[in-house]
Order: structure tokens, then C-alpha cells, then sequence
């Protein structure tokens, strides 16, 4: 379409520029590049010149444009290329992301092309725009990339791709996780009739094939590597395809516009992280056009396309910290919020549910009427609350029921609110009880240990607690060894405040060491697999 005069007629009112973009997009032609053409003049309304792009049409004005002729020829240029593998046939090349494959109007230089023409002088033999280019990825994909070094090469490697006998596996990330583990799309694509920048699913599109694999999931489920082997080669296929099964590209403004933009809101990070559609040519096969020999290469994907799953790795570790009544629970949670790490009080929060107006009062209310909340602007009797669980195993069990979907939902708020920290800490007494540590509402736990005389020592002269009470409240809870032996690390409270000091940082290294070995974990996994 270039060196030569387009005709058309305007369909309707618009912008002179608007209109020549919409009817060049498949050429690859930028709205910018044709605001060029008409500010040097070769644009014409009625046969009329127009130096303005922004001319407004009424419609069925006669309109022509000049495209000037681009090079023939591109013209080498510097610049790296990661070379796989290469003989005197054919060179297989690691394209890096945000560099163009071949020259055109939009783009006449600075592409792989010019790049491929001065490491491989022998392609000047080729004619035309596309030297020994026999597929293309686009301009924000990585990977891999097989070029003919001469025409009769290319001849047959172009009729090994139409023929579909050259297999090609990308590696993606995708926004969240699909329902299947793997699964196949058939969905024919054409130009969306509503934008012409863009692809879509179209009936009576060309045909499109594409089978994908889960690999892998955040923690968060917040997005997914997937493998995609294509069967077809359309235009955005796999962009098109995963947007098409609800889990477009993470970073592809262009077909997950929604997501991305709620991306950039809620996570700048991983928005940043994300600057291009995650796509990666990751493995290629094919037959050797000259020697006959089956050729097969694998490329893992550039640093920012796996330092995504390592980032989203790196979430909140949700520690639960538990102990016997009086073991020091609430000393190292202190310890914990002098050091500045996020802490919260199932405790303080049963409190708070008890106060006049809050969810546990209405419940309370709504189920045994003034019997713990005399009237309506007074808190919960919590020593009438003792007093009932006390006397019967089966209200307590009750009121069990009651507060934990509460407590558990402000949990969840708590976590969600310390997100942005490495760790959180719970103090949660009945965690264990409750089955909340199996159930998911933490990652781990930590045990408070303490000598029964001590703890009982503490009670007595905090709370006023005789032995019977203790014994009461110790056998609603478990014994402490089934307690602490379900703990991932413990606390010793038998000594001193400047003893336990040390314990809790010794506790806080471990983590540590839990959360760097997660991550060297899922990297080690991933160069194994070859993710990275």
C-alpha cells in the first residue's frame, strides 16, 4: 500500500485523520505517521489540498491520500541479538521485547530486521522489506525466532509454517486462573468490526486454534502462568484467545483494558512490573529445510516476565500466635509491635464486638434477649458470659458459634489491611480449636511456651482467677504440648522479659528464612521447568 495514491469517499463526519487511520490499521500505519503526510501536504478533500489533520468531514467528501514509497531495502543498523543457533541455512534469534520484527510505514528502522542485516550481511541477497523473516511476534513479545539466511530456505521454511508442520509453545501470564487445568479454544478471529487496531472472535473469521495448560498460581490467584501451544497463526491469536476465556494477558492494555486499568490502581508494582503484555515465544521445533534433521529450541523468558510469579509470591506471611491463658501471649505481641510489625487481638476484637451497637451485641441480643446486654446502651455482660459457659459446655459451644464467623471476618480485614507487609501476627487462643490453622485463615502458627506455675501465678493475681477457673479455661483450649507440637516455631516465656525479647527476634528470623526459601523455592522450580 505504499508509493501510490489511496481513493476513498468520507462515510461520514469525523476527523481527516481519524478517517485514513481507521482505514490503514491493518497496514500498521500510525494515526501519528499519517499526521505527517498530511502536514507535508498529501491529503486532499474534493481535490483540494489539507494541511490539517484535524479537519472535519461532513461526509461524502472525495478523499485522497499519498503514501510516499518506503524503502525497498532496510538498511543495516547496530544493536544486539541474542543468537541460539546458527549454520549456513537458517539462524534461530531470542527477540527482546519492545523491538519490532520487520520495518513499515509506522516503523521504517530500528527494527530486527536492520539489526538481522548487519550480523547476517548475506540477507541482502533476499529481496524485499521482510529479509529471511518467515513468521513474526509482535513488537512487545519475547522470544524466539527462526530466519532464512536465503531465499530457497525461506521458501520452505514459509511452507513449513503454512503448513502447520512447525510447532510453537508461549509461555503467558494471565490475569487470574482458568477453571480447567487445561483446556483447548476453537474460535475462529477476524478484525473487530468496532475497532480496527483490534482482533476479536469473530463468526466468519479465519480459523484458530489454541490448547493451554495451567502451570502454575499465586498464592492469591491473582494470575497464572499458562504454557499455549497454537496450532494457527492469526494476528494476536493467544491475546485474542485468553481474553476470549475471561484470562487476558496481565499487561495487555489492549484486550484486558478493564483489568489492566484496576491493575494499575491496586497494585503500582506489579503494574510497573508489567510495562508489556506478558507473552513469551517459548519453544519452537520444526525440520530442517536442508539437512533434514529435527530441530528443537527452548528460550526461557527475560527477567521481567519471572520476577512477576516472584513478586507475587512475596505476600503477607499470616502467622497465628497462640498459648495457654497467661503464657505471655500479649508480651509478644508487643515485642512484635515495638518492632514494627502488624499485630492484632482476637481478644480485643471479641471486645469490640461486645460493645453496645456492634454485630456481637445484636446477635446476643437477637438470640437470648436481655440476658447478657441488660439494656440497649450497655456493653456485654462478659462476666455473665463466664458465668453461663461455666455452667454449661453446650452454650458455650453456642456462643462459639456465634463469635467465630465475626472474629474470622475481621481476621480477614486484618489481612488484607497489613498486605503490603512481609508479615502479620494474630493473637488468636483458640486458632488450633477452631481449625482455623488447617482451614486457611493463617499460614502458620507460633507457640507462647510457659511453666503451668507460672502462667498460674499470672492469672491468679491478674485476673483474679482461682484454680478451678484455670483448670476450667485450660481444658476448653489443648494441652499444651498437642498445642505447641502443631506450631511452627515456639516462644519460651520462662525466663525473663529480655529472654523472651530474644526469642521473638530468633522467632522473626526463622520467618525470614520461611519466606526466602519460598521464593528461592518457586525459582529454583521455575529454572528447573525452564520459566526462567
Amino acid at each position: 500500500m505504499t508509493g501510490s495514491t489511496l481513493h476513498a469517499e468520507a462515510a461520514g463526519p469525523g476527523r481527516l485523520d481519524q478517517f485514513w487511520a481507521d482505514q490503514l490499521a491493518e497496514q500498521s500505519i500510525t494515526r501519528s505517521k499519517i499526521q505527517e503526510w498530511i502536514k507535508a501536504g498529501l491529503a486532499t478533500v474534493d481535490g483540494q489540498a489539507v494541511r490539517k489533520s484535524s479537519h472535519k468531514l461532513r461526509g461524502g467528501e472525495r478523499l485522497e491520500l499519498t503514501v510516499p514509497e518506503a524503502r525497498a531495502v532496510p538498511e543495516p543498523e547496530t544493536g544486539g541479538i541474542a543468537v541460539l543457533y546458527r549454520d549456513k541455512y537458517l539462524a534461530v534469534v531470542d527477540k527482546q521485547p519492545g523491538l519490532t520484527v520487520h520495518p513499515a510505514p509506522s516503523c521504517p528502522e530500528g527494527t530486527l530486521v536492520n539489526r538481522l542485516l548487519h550480523h547476517f550481511p548475506e540477507l541482502k541477497n533476499i529481496e524485499g522489506e521482510r529479509p529471511g523473516i518467515v513468521h513474526r511476534i509482535d513488537k512487545d513479545t519475547s522470544g524466539l525466532l527462526v530466519v532464512a539466511l536465503s531465499e530457497p530456505v525461506r521458501l520452505k521454511l514459509s511452507a513449513a509454517f503454512a503448513g502447520r508442520e512447525v510447532k510453537k509453545t508461549y509461555l503467558a501470564l494471565v490475569h487470574g486462573r482458568p477453571a480447567k487445568d487445561e483446556g483447548f479454544i476453537d474460535a475462529p478471529i477476524g478484525r473487530d468490526p468496532g475497532h480496527k487496531t483490534r482482533m476479536c472472535v469473530l463468526k466468519g473469521g479465519r480459523e484458530a486454534r489454541s490448547a493451554y495448560r495451567v502451570s502454575w498460581t499465586s498464592p492469591d490467584a491473582k494470575v497464572s502462568l499458562v504454557e499455549v501451544d497454537i496450532a494457527t497463526g492469526r494476528t494476536h491469536q493467544i491475546r485474542v484467545h485468553l481474553a476470549h476465556l475471561g484470562h487476558p494477558l496481565v499487561g495487555d492494555a489492549l484486550y484486558g483494558s478493564m483489568l489492566h486499568a484496576m491493575l494499575k490502581r491496586r497494585d503500582r508494582l506489579l503494574a510497573t512490573l508489567a510495562s508489556r503484555q506478558m507473552l513469551h515465544a517459548w519453544k519452537l521445533s520444526f525440520t530442517h529445510p536442508a539437512t533434514g534433521l529435527d530441530m528443537a529450541f527452548t528460550c526461557p523468558p527475560p527477567r521481567d516476565f519471572w520476577r512477576i510469579p516472584l513478586y507475587l509470591t512475596r505476600t503477607v506471611q499470616r502467622v497465628g500466635v497462640v498459648g495457654l491463658p497467661g503464657s505471655g501471649k500479649s508480651a509478644v505481641m508487643q515485642a512484635l509491635a515495638e518492632r514494627g510489625w502488624p499485630v492484632w487481638s482476637a481478644d480485643r476484637c471479641v471486645a469490640e464486638l461486645y460493645e453496645p451497637g456492634a454485630d456481637g451485641w445484636h446477635i446476643l441480643r437477637s438470640r437470648f434477649g436481655d440476658r447478657f446486654a441488660p439494656s440497649p446502651g450497655s456493653p456485654v455482660d462478659k462476666g455473665a458470659l463466664l458465668e453461663a459457659m461455666r455452667g454449661s459446655e453446650g452454650f458455650r459451644r453456642e456462643l462459639m458459634e456465634i463469635l467465630y464467623p465475626l472474629v474470622q471476618n475481621r481476621l480477614e480485614g486484618f489481612w488484607q489491611i497489613s498486605s503490603r507487609s512481609r508479615a502479620a501476627f494474630a493473637e488468636v487462643p483458640m486458632l488450633l480449636e477452631a481449625g482455623w490453622l488447617g482451614g486457611g485463615a493463617v499460614d502458620l502458627a507460633v507457640g507462647v511456651r510457659c511453666p503451668a506455675p507460672v502462667r498460674h501465678e499470672r492469672l491468679a493475681g491478674k485476673r483474679g482467677w482461682d484454680q478451678d477457673m484455670i483448670a476450667l479455661v485450660d481444658s476448653w483450649q489443648w494441652p499444651e504440648e498437642k498445642k505447641l507440637a502443631a506450631c511452627r516455631y515456639t516462644v519460651d516465656n520462662s525466663g525473663t522479659l529480655e529472654d523472651l525479647e530474644h526469642g521473638v527476634d530468633a522467632m522473626l528470623a526463622a520467618l525470614l528464612k520461611d519466606r526466602t526459601a519460598r521464593t528461592s523455592s518457586l525459582l529454583a522450580w521455575m529454572r528447573a521447568n525452564e520459566y526462567a
